[in-house]
């Protein structure tokens, strides 16, 4: 019977599908360098061209850094500048350049050195990879607004989500490709230049697929083009123009961007501080992404052959080979949970559970590295690569993608494009400075690095516990209603256990809210005075709802149609 209702779905949303299908192409590209580069710095043919084996352990591992962290630089203004890009330009041709950008960067890699010394090469190589990474960051900005903005709520965390499938499909196919590389091809520069070169595919897949998909239907009403959001909306949706959902979703955007057009790239950050709600609103994606930097995913992403080598597998091949196992694990599992999971657990279930469950595993790893700082081969090295693996299970069934689905879900729809990309900028400048201090934590610290990492995951959980909403099967204009009345009584009592540590106390549901609402029946309490709506600068004034009213009220919609 689920079988028969999840395949119903996904002919019904066949279209909302391919368009995050196609949009999630480009995070593609983002988990194929995230997986590409820790490979190709493990090869000894590109340790030999670049002078790597011939340096100092201490000096290899900043060099390490450097080209690593390169991308990450550019990905961050990148990011930051693809609020202005995505506003003025539209979500599709900013894509579609990022596609361009990202191309040209590939190639410039490919031949780095070619024609000049190895010393010049790697100049160049840091600039390619700085000019690639611009590219990946404007993607990687806007791909999740772009997917939140598009999505039916009723799929929407599963199209979100495929961002991370994505990012997990473009980490296995690198790590097996390193891994093909070192076992089939010679000593030599094509060696190293292979992979490379290979990671232009999924940047030209990217661009093809992007030109046959629809404008953000939100950003069109935001530029008063109601008849090309009414297409896009149509089309998503698999229904007429005219149609009653169609129209309904499209008002439903009208009515949360009146008053709301054409805010300027300046303007639009100046709103975020408009009042504290908003405020908690816009900043809430940018600690999720910081948060998500501290559980230690990348620096397994890009060194993890480092890391099993100091598990004690000592040799390239084999430990190339138990990160593309580890690549398989995170990618299945990040299609099982987009599947089965996200949309039926929620938000905070999988942040909370994964959080702990990604924590402990560090800790454990922590533990065996400080009782065995050798790297040899023991009974307890077969469990701590177990324990890895097991992070990569945790971690995408909470930290992987969520923060991306819950991130674009509560930001202000006429803030979405400028509060996603101060988001995903956090992302890059974390994983910059990841990227940079991993290596060196490795050498010095050493176990310290993966408790550092444990106990950032155990609070990071415990924080979602009580900072954040659950917003699934919410739409995305009535997010704003879980903003009201106390908020951390909302924001507890769907949390795991929550409404046991409340006991009778409880929030309004977001039904009831828009119901009083439309009664005229909300009545404040505490001298906080008569509201009629939402996000007003006292976001913390708590109601008595006149349920008597409520039940006269007008009937909310819940076609599954809607956006």
């Amino acid at each position: 019977m689920n079988l028969k209702k999840e395949l119903d779905e996904l002919i019904q949303y066949r279209n909302a599908y391919f368009l995050a299908f196609a949009a999630t192409t480009g995070y593609v590209c983002f988990g194929w360098d995230i997986g590409l580069i820790g490979g190709v710095l493990a090869l000894p043919s590109f340790q030999q061209y670049f002078g790597l084996d011939k340096e100092s352990p201490a000096a290899s591992a900043a060099l390490s850094g450097n080209i690593v962290s390169v991308l990450q630089a550019g990905g961050f203004f990148g990011a930051i500048a693809s609020s202005w890009f995505a506003s003025r330009y539209g979500r599709k041709p900013s894509m579609l350049a990022s596609a361009v950008i990202f191309v040209i960067g590939s190639v410039i890699q490919s031949i780095v050195g070619i024609g000049s010394t190895p010393a010049v090469g790697l100049k160049v190589l840091y600039f390619s990879r700085f000019f690639g990474g611009v590219g990946v960051g404007v993607m990687a900005a806007i791909v999740p607004t772009y997917v939140s903005e598009c999505a039916p709520r009723a799929i929407r965390g599963r199209c979100t989500g495929s961002i991370e499938v994505a990012v997990g499909l473009g980490n296995m196919l690198s790590f097996w490709v390193n891994y093909g590389v070192a076992l089939n091809i010679p000593i030599g520069e094509l060696q190293w230049r292979t992979p490379i070169i290979v990671q232009l595919i999924p940047g030209v897949l990217f661009f093809i697929f992007m030109l046959f998909q629809p404008e953000s239907p939100r950003w069109l009403v935001e530029k008063g083009r109601y008849e090309e959001a009414a297409k896009s909306l149509a089309y998503i949706a698999r229904s007429d123009p005219s149609s009653a959902s169609v129209q309904l979703t499209l008002s439903e955007i009208r009515a949360d961007f009146a008053g709301r057009r054409k805010l300027s790239f300046v303007s639009q950050f100046r709103k975020m501080g408009e009042n504290k709600i908003t405020a908690l609103r816009c900043a809430i994606p940018s600690i999720l992404t910081f948060l998500q930097q501290w559980s230690g995913t990348n620096a397994i992403n890009y060194y993890a052959p480092q890391i099993f080598a100091s598990l004690g597998i000592a040799s390239t091949t084999a430990s190339l080979l138990a990160t593309g196992i580890y690549g398989v694990v995170k990618f299945v599992v990040t299609c099982l949970v987009l599947a089965f999971v996200i949309e039926s657990w929620g938000r905070k279930r999988t942040l909370f559970y994964g959080g702990l469950a990604q924590g402990l595993m560090m800790l454990w790893i922590g533990g065996y590295a400080a009782i065995h700082p050798e790297p040899r081969v023991v009974p307890a090295t077969y469990v701590s690569i177990v324990a890895i693996y097991l992070y990569g299970v945790f971690f995408c069934i909470g930290w992987g993608f969520t923060p991306l689905v819950l991130g674009s879900e509560v930001a202000p729809g006429h803030l979405r494009p400028a509060v996603m990309s101060l988001a995903s900028g956090m992302t890059w400048l974390f994983t910059y400075v990841i990227a940079q201090i991993t290596p060196t934590m490795l050498d010095r610290i050493r176990w310290g690095t993966y408790v550092l990492f444990g106990v950032a995951s155990v609070v990071m959980a415990l924080l979602v516990w009580v900072g954040v909403p659950e917003t699934t099967g919410v739409p995305l204009e009535d997010v704003k209603w879980l903003f009201e009345g106390r908020l951390w009584v909302r924001f507890v009592q769907d949390a795991p256990g929550g409404r046991w540590v409340l006991g009778g106390r409880r929030a309004p549901s977001v039904e009831e809210l828009k119901k009083a609402e439309a009664a005229g029946a909300m009545v404040a309490v505490g001298g906080g005075g008569q509201r009629s709506g939402p996000g007003g600068e006292n976001g913390a004034t708590s109601y008595e709802i006149d349920r008597e009213k409520m039940r006269a009220s007008v009937v909310v919609v819940n076609d599954p149609l809607i956006i």
